[in-house]
């Protein structure tokens, strides 16, 4: 059971969280269960809202979350008591609190389940405070930031990029990174949407329109692949390479010409394949990762640099819970997504809602809509035809501050059934240089 009546101090969620070594010897402590969900709503007619100016006026889908400081504490307060309340009924119930499944309704999440019951409670990390419910601290200082992956992923490199002496937690799922966030567990999430090379990871896609976090960075990451095995392993000795399936895919004509008789098998994250060929001592796999992952999981780079081409750069978004202002003091980048009832005729009408403002798109993307991927059209002389259905993403080059943005979007208002601002961001404008080892 989680307690709120500890001391206010923030917890040391390291040890929730896999570690490793090059000894491979491996632990996971960690509670069962967080049970804190605090979720606010925004009425964007509420003129006091501080996110109210963001929006112009518009209500871009329904549900936008932020409020003032004031309301969230106490909100945070209301919901302090709720969850202890709750909780000594379910001791007096059930005799304990293990049988706690959701708080005020939603689920709780299991982060890292404990196969071993009896560690001793004197190695789990200090329970949430109201102080964790806190507004974040400001950017780049020490905020906890969930990412994809295990430990010497790319994801954990672009988080540090994104977010300097941050904590970075990782997560074995996309989905539970949103949710750390959701649940106040990490105050940021930085996730990949594209690569130069392999192109869109249509999951986050998909994810960023089922939750309510906002886009509130950008940052580019080069990419550079190494292929991993155990130390005095050969390439003539290897039958499986495993690795996710975008660096697959962005290594795959290399692979080609290297001419190795391999079978290629993707897993969930490329630091997670070293992993699990270290843990299992497996002679005859590799592993396609950063050299960062050799050195944390003691494999050997038998080739460096084998992605297709020098240029690979993954683009992460960073997500918070509220939405940042936009500004005009720098260049911003708004991402969007839309759809109309009757299909993608409206799709050129809404794209010359830009190109009249001299607004440049930087991305449109393309997904079916889940809860109606076909439309049936009925036609007496050929019968009936079926039409697929899309949301469209599009990233522009403007930020929601300048007039010709707000502008856009109402305009689009009338064309389309359903849009929703995923962010306003400032645009991520280091220089590139061609992928170099990661450390």
């Amino acid at each position: 059971m989680v307690s709120l009546n500890s001391p206010c101090t923030r917890p040391d969620l390291n040890s929730l969280f896999r570690t490793a070594d090059t000894s491979l010897n491996h632990h996971r402590v960690g509670l069962e269960r967080y049970v804190i969900q605090c979720v606010s709503r925004f009425d964007s007619s509420n003129p006091n809202s501080a996110a109210a100016s963001i929006y112009t006026g518009f209500s871009f889908g329904a549900g936008l979350v932020g409020r003032s400081r004031f309301e969230w504490q106490s909100s945070c307060a209301l919901l302090a008591s709720k969850v202890m309340s709750l909780e000594q009924d379910t001791e007096k119930s059930n005799g304990g609190g293990d049988g706690i499944a959701a708080v005020n309704g939603h689920p709780a999440l299991d982060l890292v389940p404990i196969k071993n019951q009896s560690v001793s409670t004197t190695l789990l990390p200090r329970p949430l405070s109201i102080s964790d419910l806190s507004p974040a601290p400001m950017h780049g200082s020490q905020l906890r930031v969930a990412y994809q992956g295990v430990p010497g992923a790319y994801s954990e490199a672009a988080a540090g990029k994104a977010y300097p002496n941050c904590e970075a937690i990782p997560c074995d799922q996309f989905e539970v990174a949103f949710q750390a966030v959701e649940l106040w567990i990490a105050d940021r999430a930085v996730l990949p949407v594209e690569n130069s090379l392999g192109g869109s990871i249509h999951r986050n896609y998909d994810l960023l329109l089922r939750h309510r976090l906002h886009i509130v960075g950008e940052v580019q990451l080069p990419v550079h692949h190494c292929l991993l095995a155990l130390p005095g392993v050969r390439k003539e000795y290897l039958t499986r390479v495993i690795s996710h399936p975008q660096a697959l895919s962005q290594c795959e004509h290399t692979l080609t010409k290297m001419d190795l008789n391999v079978i290629r098998e993707a897993v969930d994250d490329t630091a997670g394949a070293a992993e699990y060929i270290a843990a299992n001592n497996l002679l005859n796999t590799a592993a396609i990762a950063s050299a960062r992952a050799s050195e944390l999981y003691g494999l050997s780079i038998l080739v460096n640099g084998i992605q297709d081409d020098s240029s690979n750069v993954t683009r992460f978004v960073m997500l918070a819970r509220e939405p940042i202002i936009p500004r005009t003091d720098r260049p911003f980048k708004t991402s969007i997504v839309f759809a109309h009832e009757k299909g993608t005729s409206v799709l050129f009408k809404v794209l010359s809602a830009f190109a009249f403002r001299n607004i440049s798109l930087t991305k449109i993307e393309s997904r079916p809509r889940r809860n109606s991927p076909i439309r049936l059209v009925e036609d007496a002389e050929t019968g009936t035809a079926k039409h697929f259905e899309y949301m469209f993403y599009i990233d522009f080059e403007a930020s929601l501050a300048e007039v010709r943005a707000q502008n856009a979007l109402a305009e689009m208002q009338e064309y389309t059934s359903f849009l929703r601002i995923l962010g306003s961001y400032p645009m991520d404008m280091t220089p590139l240089t061609p992928s170099s080892p990661q450390h």
